[in-house]
């Protein structure tokens, strides 16, 4: 399990503390589908860098299957078993894509094994194994790229940042029957950051941040209810 409990986190802005996240706990269970959403600026990214340790809370604590891992590094929370997906990949000039794979996978891969990851993610696996992972592929190409690796490594849990960003209607429904595999297999976690519903629908929960605090969490059906109310202004 997963549990994030009471996470605070601050930056100053001029003279004053400015939260970004205002004590945030929550338990993620291995085999389920959270899925964070709420408005633009409400803190989602943050604690998603938050719980892969990219930056460090202000205040809390952070346990994977009761460890304390609040203060590891990413490669050692990567080592542990969990994974992240950035909102904006990183670029790697001179690695192709098929040996970013192999670095995920922590193997050298044959090219119908790259295929099948890559495929999964909606995308021609041959045109690409051979081309390098840099500025010449689109951010929506690096992106799938990047959630192929993910899929690769396995993780117990793992983070992925608005993955719908970037790619296109086709590659979207390879991505969603991606998660629906992924969901019925149910050996790993999965938090998902997004404002898409087709993926709010896939929750096993959902937690709304509004201005860096919870404003509503719970079991998907009740939250999927509420959030369509207050559409209506029920």
């Amino acid at each position: 399990m997963l549990e994030i409990k009471n996470i605070t986190y601050e930056i100053s802005d001029r003279d004053e503390k400015k939260k970004i996240l205002d004590d945030i706990s929550l338990q993620i269970e291995k085999g389920k589908i959270l899925v964070i959403t709420g408005p633009n600026g409400s803190g989602k990214s943050t604690l998603a860098k938050i719980l892969m340790g990219i930056i460090q809370p202000t205040d809390g604590e952070i346990l994977l299957n009761g460890e304390n891992i609040t203060e590891c590094s990413v490669t050692d929370r990567a080592q542990k078993g969990m994974g992240y997906t950035f909102q904006q990949p990183p670029r790697f000039k001179g690695i192709t894509v098929k040996k970013l794979l192999e670095i995920a996978a922590g193997e050298t891969l044959n090219e119908e094994s790259c295929c099948e990851y890559l495929s999964e993610v909606g995308i021609c696996a041959k045109d690409y194994l051979n081309r390098e992972a840099d500025a010449a592929l689109s951010g929506g190409e690096m992106k799938r790229i990047e959630i192929a690796t993910q899929l690769i490594r396995n993780s117990e849990y793992t983070i992925f940042d608005e993955p719908e960003a970037g790619i296109d209607l086709w590659s979207f429904s390879m991505l969603v029957k991606t998660f629906n595999r992924l969901k019925e297999k149910g050996n790993r976690g999965l938090i998902i950051i997004s404002h898409q519903e087709k993926l709010i629908q896939m929750a096993d929960e959902i937690m709304v941040l509004t201005d860096g605090k919870i404003t509503k969490k719970g079991k998907a059906d009740v939250i999927l209810e509420q959030l369509h109310c207050d559409k209506l202004t029920c």
